[in-house]
């Protein structure tokens, strides 16, 4: 497995240790085996594992600076922080996710690849950003929701000239247009839609938006409102 996990890494441009070769198997062998139990994933194919899960959540690891503090939000089985993470040893990351049930899966992997300043927080973004209010340089999600309401999940937790990274399919663009409002209300400005055409993953794109004023306390709302009404 290591060998195949090499093969698409190399192929995407990433040069990874043999510790992290390491790292990466032992993830995708406890993803896979926990999957069984508490359906963290609907990808169960090894491949594609490792292709829509792991090169995934790395594309946009060159758009992140050195020592960053980081949140992602909705990770889910940990993607796209634990990937980031393993390649990227020098950042600072703090996993988000409102079920308990990958909180405990995401729990016992940090201490499995012996991941240092990473850490999971079982909470509701809107919970979260009460108290972790522009802490981060970055905030993250591959979370399946518009951009407006990622937005508001996202942007309170950045410090000023900090960025909120989206990752998107095809329609990023359309939903970009959506969100332009919300974008300004809540201080942010985009800065780059970055597509990536990958045969395997099929058309991917990171929306980078920076964080220019300071979002107003009453963002993000609570009771579900950024899904239900959005701004």
């Amino acid at each position: 497995m290591k060998t195949l996990i090499n093969e698409y890494f190399e192929k995407y441009g990433f040069k990874l240790s043999d510790r992290q070769l390491e790292q990466f198997e032992i993830y995708l062998n406890f993803l896979l085996e926990e999957n069984e139990k508490y359906n963290l994933t609907a990808i169960t194919d090894k491949k594609d594992v490792i292709l829509k899960h792991f090169i995934d959540s790395v594309l946009p690891e060159k758009y992140i600076k050195q020592n960053a503090r980081i949140v992602d939000v909705g990770t889910g089985a940990g993607f796209p922080g634990v990937p980031l993470k393993i390649i990227r040893n020098d950042i600072e990351i703090v996993l988000v996710d409102s079920l308990q049930k990958r909180v405990n899966f995401l729990d016992k992997l940090i201490k499995m690849l012996s991941l240092q300043n990473c850490k999971c927080v079982h909470a509701r973004a809107e919970d979260f950003a009460l108290k972790e209010r522009e802490n981060f340089d970055y905030a993250l999600s591959r979370a399946v929701a518009a951009v407006p309401t990622l937005s508001e999940y996202l942007l309170p937790l950045v410090k000023l000239g900090g960025k909120v990274l989206m990752y998107k399919g095809q329609k990023a663009e359309t939903e970009l247009g959506s969100g332009q409002n919300a974008i300004k209300v809540l201080g942010g400005k985009v800065l780059e839609l970055k597509k990536y055409d990958i045969e395997e993953i099929g058309n991917r794109a990171i929306i980078i938006i920076e964080k220019i004023t300071k979002t107003d306390k009453k963002y993000p709302r609570s009771k579900n409102l950024p899904k239900i009404k959005p701004i």
